[in-house]
């Protein structure tokens, strides 16, 4: 049995303020290393806020992973503490990249650009085209994906089969109404994710109001059933969980079922070949046809 103990810091980033946030962040993983957190999550974009106007005003405010704010995330996070964060990237390449790194005392770990891009991101980054990292870390095989990566069941299920112990997800969850009674739709994918794939998941969502926008405030740990065990209380909470992150390797369902065991990657392959024909025939058809409108 191996625990960790998990903080998600759901921050209010201040749009454009990077000094701001980066004095948010840098309490944020101090006052968690204090408290002997083993994995700190923060959310999605946390050093430059969301809701951009321009590629002009992400450029302004995205770091490169050499950048000294890591440094100082580095610094409070001190000997135990791991964190992972969300930032704006300005790649080598000079293209922006929404993306999350993994840092221990030593600086950044690995760093993961954000695949699946939501909305009006995709007027100003690019997308990753790498496949998420998975890190063995003394708190475990750490797996990071960012907010719209979760509703995609192959980024999750792969990244489950790739060894993680644990998935860590940043995320900015705009609010989406919804029926009395009823919990953000985004914690339910999540929820389900982590139960199929018998693995729990730690998303960090943020807070605030940022140029209109409202978010669901859905920061959620949830266990490798499916079921929350620590949300963030208030807008600028924090959701801490101790989660025996190594039960996550056995994917035991019942005595006769296993999630891993019952796969039939036999059939998925089949599946695959008629999703390639599919997309290369009728989907193109479809985005032509939507344009068209």
């Amino acid at each position: 049995m191996t625990m960790a103990r998990i903080h998600c810091h759901q921050i209010a980033p201040v749009i454009g303020n990077r000094a701001a946030n980066q004095a948010k962040a840098v309490t944020a993983i101090a006052a968690s290393a204090s408290h002997g957190a083993d994995i700190i999550v923060l959310p999605e974009l946390v050093l430059s806020g969301y809701m951009f106007e321009s590629s002009e005003e992400v450029r302004s405010l995205a770091v490169s992973p050499g950048d000294a704010v890591f440094a100082e995330w580095a610094d409070a996070a001190g000997d135990a503490s791991l964190v992972v964060g969300g930032f704006p990237e300005l790649g080598e390449d000079g293209g922006l990249y929404n993306s999350a790194a993994i840092l221990d005392r030593h600086g950044i770990i690995a760093v993961y650009r954000k695949v699946h891009l939501w909305d009006k991101e995709k007027l100003y980054f690019t997308p990753g085209v790498q496949a998420p990292p998975v890190i063995d870390t003394p708190a475990g095989r750490i797996g990071i994906l960012v907010c719209y990566d979760l509703e995609f069941p192959e980024m999750t299920r792969g990244i489950a089969l790739g060894g993680a112990d644990l998935i860590a997800a940043p995320t900015n969850w705009p609010y989406e109404p919804r029926p009395d009674g009823e919990g953000p739709p985004a914690v339910t994918i999540a929820r389900a994710a982590a139960r199929v794939s018998r693995i729990p998941i730690a998303c960090c969502d943020r807070s605030g109001n940022e140029r209109g926008q409202v978010w669901n405030q859905g920061t959620s740990i949830i266990d490798s059933e499916g079921f929350v065990v620590a949300s963030a209380s208030d807008a600028d909470g924090v959701a801490t969980a101790e989660i025996d992150v190594m039960a996550s390797r056995d994917k035991t369902v019942s005595p006769l079922c296993d999630a891993f065991g019952d796969r039939r990657p036999d059939v998925y392959t089949q599946m695959n070949q008629l999703t390639a024909e599919f997309g290369s025939t009728v989907y193109p058809r479809l985005i032509a046809r939507r344009l068209a409108t």
